[in-house]
């Protein structure tokens, strides 16, 4: 009987590992291409983001008398390449409410949302904001107002007497 050589042996264990080292290898890279392929798509996908851009973010009202509400309307366009939601827009206090779309923006289309400012009980220098809550990169916008509020005139109590 003939006895085998074990370095034939190992020659051809190590022959065949290589063999199918080389099939793996190219299942790999077709499985890596495929995943890069669709990986350039998710991306795309993945970038798509609103972005809300205003024509003016501060507006001044100059000087106005106590107890006016003041309204202005700012104009914005979706620039992204995504529907821009807005979620939520807050005033810094209870005197600034606003008013602003509720649907869906799409990319390229522009808008308008009023702030409206109640000077009542709010004499001198007043800056106000509204935050607003988005799905852009950024989150949040603010917009800023400002008024010099003329305080009301006090009136004398009627029946007030008058002493010399």
């Amino acid at each position: 009987m003939k006895t085998t050589n074990p370095f034939l042996i190992l020659l051809i264990i190590a022959s065949g590992l290589m063999i199918s080292c080389t099939n793996q290898t190219k299942e790999n890279t077709t499985t890596a291409t495929t995943m890069a392929m669709q990986g350039d798509s998710a991306s795309e996908t993945e970038n798509a983001v609103p972005v809300m851009t205003f024509s003016e973010t501060e507006f001044d009202f100059g000087t106005v008398t106590e107890g006016d509400i003041l309204k202005h309307t700012f104009s914005f366009t979706n620039t992204g390449n995504a529907p821009l939601v807005i979620v939520n827009a807050k005033g810094s206090c209870g005197c600034t409410v606003s008013d602003w779309p509720k649907e869906p923006i799409a990319p390229g289309e522009t808008k308008e949302m009023q702030v409206a400012f109640n000077t009542n009980g709010k004499p001198n220098l007043q800056n106000k904001q509204v935050t607003i809550t988005t799905n852009t990169a950024l989150g949040k916008h603010i917009l800023k107002i400002k008024a010099m509020v003329t305080p009301k005139a006090k009136s004398v109590a009627s029946g007030a007497s008058i002493s010399k």
